[in-house]
This record gives structure tokens, sequence and C-alpha cells, in this order.
């Protein structure tokens, strides 16, 4: 499976699927709304990521821009996710956005959580 990326500064990079993705589900809303990717502690392997469409904008908060399309990430998250990239997956096996994170140093089985940095 080829995936072209959309690399954006040096803190997170999109697939164009994980980007038209996005801008489809985007199209539904009727508020100006960001992509909000954090990472929280929490999961079996002790940081999980978020993703979510937020309105807000924080002190700290990086905003990179995908053409119309803007994704946040706050200035906590910011060194866990240097050089990663969202990828947007529609198999038949899965639905979703997964993370490929290089500063990852384990993650769970499920892939939702990880350990790093």
């Amino acid at each position: 499976m080829a995936m072209t990326e959309i690399a954006v500064e040096s803190h997170l990079n999109l697939t164009e699927a994980a980007l038209e993705k996005i801008k489809l589900l985007l199209a539904s809303e009727t508020e100006d709304l960001a992509l909000r990717v954090a990472v929280q502690p929490g999961g079996c392997a002790g940081m999980r990521y978020q993703l979510f469409f937020d309105d807000q904008s924080y002190e700290g908060d990086q905003v990179i821009e995908f053409g119309d399309v803007k994704v946040v990430v706050d200035e906590q998250s910011v060194p866990y996710l240097g050089g990663a990239t969202i990828h947007f997956e529609d198999t038949i096996a899965k639905q979703g956005f997964v993370i490929d994170n290089p500063n990852a140093t384990n993650s769970c089985s499920c892939g939702d959580s990880f350990n790093g940095c």
C-alpha cells in the first residue's frame, strides 16, 4: 500500500488518505473546527493518543495548516509527536486513524497506547 505523505514543519505528517478523511468529516460540521491531536497519560502502555475536532485554541498550541485543514497540537504533546505520521486505514478488517510514531519505544497490541520519549 503506497502512501503519499504531506509533511509540515518537523512535528507531524498526514498521509493523503488521512487528509481526505479529515476534510470529509469536517464538511459535515457547521462550526470552524480544527483537528486536535494530543498525547495523554493512560492506556496499557502508559500514553494514548486523542484525536478530536476542537473549536478552542490555547496558549502554546502549535497550529499546522494543510490547505484549509488545521491541525492543532498542544505544547505538552509536541515532543511526543515529532516526526509522527497520521494514516487513515479503510480495509475490511479495520477502519480508522492510525499514528505511526518514531518516538514510541513500545506499544500495546491494540495500537492505541504507547510508551516513548
